[in-house]
Order: structure tokens, then C-alpha cells, then sequence
């Protein structure tokens, strides 16, 4: 049977390693994908395959993991369902704050600089006229950008979301990098665009830190899990 875990985590290889032990044998956890080094995930997908059916492995794994890993909860899926594959959609969320915060140090961006969101906003909403965003990744594919804003304040954060069916590799962090260009009136929103055109990573903005980005949801058709 094949299982799908819905995770929030830091360490990937401490899951398999519980979930070894539990199941009696060494069984691999494929993850939906993987983050760079720094970014967090409030919900990662994995999938494992066990022998038999399974019952309250969440609850024993959680009793096996490190705090900063917590299991949602575990749902059987068609045997032929892959947690990177078969996924739709992923979604992730950039934290910037404007002023220093002891306590958001680890998770959000302090960016020194005046920044004009609206602006900001502006060139993002442009995302939604491409599909090949090599100038923000070192790889080079297709990529649908289905939703992406960052009017959006939190509180003291202000939290740029985007979504898409697919990532590059650091493509979050460039593209936030290149809009704070933007947002400091380094470049304007047609110069955003030729950078997107170029096709060049050497074009776009410096990546932002990895500490601020989380992946916040990933989405898969219904017909996969095992009613």
C-alpha cells in the first residue's frame, strides 16, 4: 500500500529513519520536492510504501521525531500516486519585514530600504505573461505561474505568495530579489520585463535569503486517494 505524509519539517532523513524503525525494514520517503538549504516547509508531502496497512502512524511517529518536525497526518493513496508527480500545484510565501524583529530574525527578510509595494505588485502581476523564467533559475523549463501577489500585510511582515504547477531550482528567491529591485527604484517594471525576456540568471536581482521562504501548501486531484 502506498501512503501519502503530510509533514511541516527540517529534516527529511530523521523521517525515514523513524519510519524504518516502525515499519521494521528500511523504507524510502520520496518528498514533493527539495527546498534550498534554509527555506521552511509549514506542509511537505512525502509518500512511503508499506506491506500492510498501516493505522495512528502519525500519531507514533510524532512520539519518535525531533520537535522541529511534525507529522499532519498520513493518508493511503493509489498505488501508482507520486508525491513530486503528481502534484498540481506548490505554493510559497516570502516574509520581508521593513522593521528589526528579535523575535521573526529566523523567518522573515529585514530589508533596510524604503520599498514601494505597489510597484512591487505591479511587475509581479506581469509573471502572468510568461511561462519561461530561466532568468530565475540555472535550469530551463516551463513554468505556469497560476497566482502571485505581494500586497499582502501581515501584521509587521509583508508576505509575497506565489503559485505555480512547477519550480526551478531558486526561482522563488531570484524573482523576490529582482521585485526589491523594483520596490527601491533600481529598475522599473518594463526593465523587469526584458529581464524575464533575456533568459539570462545574470540579468535578474541578487536571491534573497532562504530563512524567509516557506512552502505553504501543495495540491493534487482528488482521484488519486484511496476513498
Amino acid at each position: 500500500m502506498r501512503y501519502f505524509i503530510y509533514l511541516s519539517y527540517d529534516i527529511q532523513a530523521r523521517l525515514a529513519h523513524c519510519l524504518s524503525l516502525l515499519m521494521g525494514r528500511e523504507t524510502e520517503v520520496i518528498g514533493a520536492g527539495r527546498t534550498d538549504a534554509g527555506v521552511h516547509a509549514r506542509l511537505m508531502v512525502a509518500h512511503f510504501d508499506a506491506e500492510t496497512s498501516r493505522t495512528d502512524l502519525a500519531a507514533k511517529l510524532n512520539r519518535m521525531l525531533p520537535p522541529d518536525i511534525v507529522v499532519h497526518r498520513v493518508v493511503p493513496v493509489r498505488a501508482d500516486a507520486h508525491a513530486r508527480f503528481s502534484a498540481t500545484a506548490r505554493t510559497y510565501q516570502y516574509h520581508i519585514i521593513t522593521k528589526r524583529n528579535p523575535f521573526l530574525r529566523h523567518y522573515a527578510y529585514h530589508y533596510t530600504l524604503p520599498l514601494n509595494f505597489e510597484l512591487m505588485n505591479e511587475a509581479a502581476s506581469r509573471l502572468f505573461d510568461y511561462t519561461d523564467f530561466t532568468s530565475f533559475s540555472k535550469l530551463h523549463t516551463d513554468v505556469k505561474t497560476n497566482n502571485c501577489r505581494i500586497m499582502q500585510r501581515e501584521g509587521e511582515e509583508w508576505v509575497f505568495t506565489i503559485q505555480a504547477d512547477r519550480f526551478l531550482r531558486n526561482m522563488v528567491r531570484a524573482v523576490v530579489g529582482t521585485l526589491l529591485d523594483v520596490g527601491r527604484g533600481a529598475i522599473g517594471i518594463v526593465d523587469f520585463c526584458r529581464i524575464i525576456e533575456r533568459k539570462d540568471r545574470c540579468a535578474a536581482g541578487t536571491s534573497v535569503p532562504g530563512n524567509a521562504l516557506f512552502l505553504t501548501d501543495i495540491q493534487y486531484p482528488e482521484d488519486i486517494f484511496d476513498k
